[in-house]
């Protein structure tokens, strides 16, 4: 029996950390499905998906977690829904840019949660201004919108956001069939 696992590792970036994390896996006759990482302000975050056999699950905790030695901290969740069915709904994108302030990320996906929307994937980030060198906001969010859900009604919401705090948001959802 396997037993699929899910990793978080963050650690000060340097590099090697992917290779502990792969060899560690590796050694403890895991195998390495699906990940995600990035490196942001001098650290290293990523998440990893992650299967190994049911009897050697407990030994490959025990040496992720001894990775803290080497400045790499690791956190294993077992309860992996496995073989879930895809998600219901319809894709949509979402981006944002306007002058950075505090509530920005809050404010937007209050919204999408009161209509049930599923983040899948956000990224952000705060750069200067072309003109002024003020700091400014960009957002990119993948998300996914139950099928009951108007469109226009997600939409009127955010723009009244966008009203509110002085960004421009765009949301797009992919057409659906028929």
């Amino acid at each position: 029996m396997t037993l699929e696992l899910i990793l978080t590792a963050i650690a000060r970036d340097r590099p090697g950390i992917v290779r502990g994390l792969a060899e560690t896996i590796a050694r403890h006759g895991g195998n390495w499905i699906d990940s995600s990482m990035v490196r942001f302000a001098g650290e290293f975050a990523g998440i990893v998906h992650a299967s190994v056999p049911a009897d050697r699950a407990g030994e490959l905790e025990t040496a992720l977690g001894a990775l803290v030695d080497s400045g790499i901290s690791v956190t294993v969740r077992r309860e992996v829904a496995a073989a879930a069915a895809p998600p219901a709904g319809r894709r949509a994108r979402l981006e944002l840019t306007g002058a950075d302030r505090t509530g920005i990320v809050s404010e937007v996906s209050g919204a999408l949660a009161r209509h049930g929307v599923s983040i899948e994937k956000l990224t952000t980030q705060v750069f200067p201004g072309s003109m002024s060198g003020a700091p400014m906001f960009a957002a990119a969010a993948d998300v996914l919108v139950p099928d009951a859900l108007d469109i226009d009604v997600m939409r009127q919401e955010l723009e009244t956001i966008a009203r509110d705090i002085m960004v421009d948001i765009q949301f797009n959802a992919e057409p659906t069939d028929g």
